[in-house]
């Protein structure tokens, strides 16, 4: 789940003076993220958990080059999937669950989020689950083309105010990117309570030529999926009176774009 509006921005890598040296690598790029990282009620067994499990999950970004995604896991997945802003975790840890041969990575900056998805982890005894907790745009940048089978934004934050809307993890150059990213044929799926955000990312989406709306009639967006997990946020959602949406795009051919782009 994205940050809190209002709340002051953290930048998720340290900064540092620029190099002399000429051989040495760029510094990694800087992205900021706003809101607060962790909040003040971790519980010890928590905190245990974060200390011992999370460095077995963690995943190191190169500081320059490409990360494939299989070699995250053991043995390497053929088939990766990824959520960005997992929140609780409920829905990567039933996927995981539900699709043992499938690799889930799963990208959250907030470690609340983080240790109530290790716990989940550890009572299914997922092994095929790996984190980062940082901001997403640094995986994205990281991964290679086609590398990602299905890709899940679900409920996050929608920043209401229009000085904010530039926060917005779904925007026309991160759906560029979910375009680039996902293999022939492959699922993105996102999902918002809010109509303001809703009408946003369905701008973004349809101007994406490169995806497909799956839709046919309006039960495509008002019901979800028998294999699309609940989350925290939807019940949230639904208990307050907002019906959320729910909504899947599927990655064009890349050989029907390039027969297209030759005629």
């Amino acid at each position: 789940m994205a940050a809190s509006p209002g709340s002051r921005p953290i930048s998720p890598t340290s900064s540092s003076a620029p190099s002399t040296d000429p051989t040495a690598e760029p510094p990694r790029r800087q992205r900021v993220l706003y809101g607060r990282r962790s909040g003040p009620g971790l519980r010890p067994g928590q905190r245990e958990r974060l200390d011992r499990l999370l460095p077995r999950l963690a995943i190191d970004l190169p500081a320059a080059g490409a990360l494939d995604p299989a070699s995250l896991f053991t043995p390497p997945r053929q088939r990766v999937w990824l959520e960005i802003g997992f929140g609780g975790g409920e829905h990567l840890a039933a996927q995981a669950a539900a699709n043992p041969t499938v690799g889930l990575i799963g990208v959250e900056p907030f470690v609340d989020g983080v240790a109530r998805l290790l716990a989940q982890v550890e009572e299914r005894q997922l092994h095929n689950v790996r984190l980062l907790v940082d901001d997403a745009r640094l995986l994205l940048d990281r991964l290679p083309e086609a590398s990602i089978e299905r890709l899940f934004v679900l409920f996050a934050d929608p920043w209401p105010k229009k000085r904010h809307w530039k926060r917005r993890i779904v925007n026309a150059e991160t759906v560029a990117r979910f375009a680039d990213l996902l293999v022939d044929d492959g699922e993105l799926r996102v999902a918002t309570d809010d109509p303001g955000y809703r009408r946003w990312m369905l701008a973004c989406l349809l101007g994406e030529q490169r995806l497909d709306w799956c839709v046919r009639g309006p039960e495509d967006w008002r019901d979800r999926p028998p294999d699309w997990p609940p989350t925290r946020y939807e019940k949230k959602a639904l208990a307050a009176g907002r019906r959320p949406v729910f909504l899947r795009f599927r990655r064009k051919s890349r050989t029907a774009e390039l027969a297209t782009s030759a005629e």
